[in-house]
């Protein structure tokens, strides 16, 4: 895969970023516990994931880099056993325990706008050769790394939508990252949503199905134990 754009990656991340925050501050508490694909979290639980899988950036630049980077964000998604079973059912509970203490519905919302609003300009800072070291143990590039957060947020944002009942919201610039992580340039045959929704298992009743993909050169990634996206 050729070289991901840090300008390209950015442009998602603050177009996705803001409108996640926007939508988890508006939530109902009604809203707030309903259930979501990503089972057992409902609704304020997957915000915590989301906004938890934000800040791990935050967290990652401020260790000492490694030497050099040793995993693409292809390669991220590959079923290496990275996360034990322990530690899986551990991070699912942790944001299930998380949502329980939440002082409303909005707070995530709040939480998600505060890692932002200091994230953003600290990226800005950072050079294009940055390596930052997951908390897998995958070294890699920051701007690689940051194209499996706006897997995060995009993919979760559909997974949130369609529990909230409402029209996606996942902006162009992040479909067209997801897409191209997943399709690089191939033609999968499908508008670019349509597309997103059949290789990651989000497809809407009466919309096209993985088969729809057939020949398409589609990437399959390991998403199922990092519930649909990229974990964290």
């Amino acid at each position: 895969m050729a070289e991901w754009r840090r300008a390209d990656v950015m442009a998602a991340l603050c177009a996705e970023a803001p409108r996640v925050a926007g939508v988890l501050l508006g939530l109902a508490e009604e809203e707030a516990v309903r259930p979501t694909r990503c089972a057992p979290w409902d609704v304020a639980a997957l915000a915590v994931h989301m906004v938890g899988a934000l800040h791990q950036v935050a967290l990652m630049l401020d260790d000492v880099a490694p030497e050099r980077a040793l995993v693409e964000a292809a390669g991220y998604y590959t079923p290496d056993g990275q996360m034990s079973a322990q530690t899986d059912e551990e991070r699912v509970a942790s944001a299930v325990e998380a949502a329980a203490r939440r002082s409303d519905a909005g707070e995530m919302g709040r939480v998600c706008e505060g890692v932002w609003r200091e994230l953003e300009p600290r990226l800005a800072k950072e050079p294009s050769d940055r390596v930052v070291l997951t908390r897998h143990g995958d070294a890699m590039l920051l701007t690689d790394f940051l194209v499996t957060r706006v897997v995060e947020l995009a993919l979760h944002g559909l997974d949130l939508a369609d529990a909230l009942g409402r029209d996606a919201w996942m902006s162009p610039e992040a479909r067209d990252v997801v897409a191209r992580l997943l399709f690089e340039n191939g033609d999968p045959g499908l508008p670019a949503m349509a597309a997103v929704r059949a290789a990651t298992g989000r497809v809407l009743p009466g919309g096209a199905g993985p088969e729809a993909l057939a020949g398409s050169g589609v990437r399959v990634l390991a998403l199922g134990r990092r519930d649909g996206a990229g974990g964290g």
